[in-house]
Formats: structure tokens, C-alpha cells, sequence
């Protein structure tokens, strides 16, 4: 019995859908744990506060948008994800989608954190701590961001396409054969 000992990893693999899965991926994680779980704000809290029926509503509301469109996202790169699989019987790269992902992940934070922590102002990481420490709170999750994207990024980065995984189970092998 033959033993093949050499898999082509796909140097096409669709970082598209690593993006999007980590962009729904910090969506949700937000809306989850920062609105739901912590109760630390709503999308609007700063510009209409929590103080009535209607205004708790309106920001349920809004969350809701805001947790649709990370569902879109996450479909999105599922569905990239999906599609690329049933065309291409390569192996993909768990560091690349990993990578992809927090990439992704992190850029929702950068974002969301620049634009509507600093730039808009429709709300902050945690509104029900003392106001004066907002301003951390806000930066320690850009940081956070920031931290996510520079690691996935070295994670895709570092990707060796010259290494060819084997299949028998041996530790990777370089493309002439050698360890």
C-alpha cells in the first residue's frame, strides 16, 4: 500500500470568510457579553440613557439591528467558507482561518471602538462605572483590538507555504522531502 506523504495546502484559502466569521464573531461577543451578560451599554446608551420604558426599548431595539448584522457576518463567512470547501479539496491551513478570524475579531473592536466609542460617542465600554473611567475602559478594548489583529496577522503571516503537511502522520515535511 502506498503512502502519500504530501497535501497541497491551498495558498487561495478565503481569508474573506476568516474576516467576516471574526467581524460576527466580535459582534456577537459584544452584544452577548458587554449588553446582555454585563448590562454595561446598549448601542445608544449615551445619546438616549436608559432612564424610561421607551428609551430601553429603543436601545433593545437597536441592539437587535446590531446583533442582525452580525449574523449577517458570520453567514457571510460561513457560507464563503462553505462554498470555497465544496469547489476545492485542498487541505486549508487551521492557522490562516485562525488567524483570519482574529484578525477579524479585532477589527470589529478597533472599529466599534474608534467610531462609536471615541468619534460618535453613542456609548462606551462600561457606562455603569464612574465616568471618569470610561476613557480605560475604551482603551483597554481598542488595545484589545489592536492586540488580535497583530497577532492573527502574524499568525497568517507566518504561514509556511513551502511545508507540506504529511497525511501518514509524520511531523511536516519540507516540499524535497526532508524534515
Amino acid at each position: 500500500m502506498t503512502s502519500i506523504n504530501r497535501v497541497v495546502v491551498d495558498p487561495k484559502f478565503p481569508r474573506s470568510s476568516g474576516l467576516l466569521l471574526g467581524l460576527g464573531l466580535g459582534g456577537f461577543f459584544d452584544g452577548i457579553v458587554f449588553h446582555q451578560i454585563l448590562q454595561w451599554h446598549h448601542l445608544f446608551r449615551s445619546w438616549y440613557p436608559v432612564d424610561s420604558v421607551d428609551t430601553l426599548e429603543f436601545n433593545t431595539l437597536w441592539d437587535g439591528v446590531f446583533h442582525s448584522a452580525t449574523y449577517l457576518f458570520v453567514f457571510t463567512g460561513v457560507f464563503i467558507l462553505w462554498r470555497h470547501g465544496r469547489e476545492l479539496h485542498l487541505l486549508w491551513s487551521a492557522k490562516e482561518l485562525t488567524g483570519t478570524v482574529l484578525v477579524g475579531f479585532g477589527l470589529f473592536n478597533l472599529v466599534e471602538g474608534l467610531i462609536n466609542h471615541q468619534l460618535l460617542g453613542i456609548h462606551h465600554v462600561n457606562e455603569t462605572a464612574d465616568r471618569s473611567a470610561w476613557i480605560y475602559y475604551d482603551i483597554g478594548f481598542l488595545a484589545w483590538g489592536a492586540g488580535m489583529v497583530i497577532g492573527g496577522w502574524l499568525m497568517v503571516r507566518k504561514r509556511r507555504i513551502g511545508s507540506v503537511p504529511s497525511i501518514d502522520g509524520d511531523a511536516t515535511r519540507e516540499p524535497d522531502g526532508s524534515d
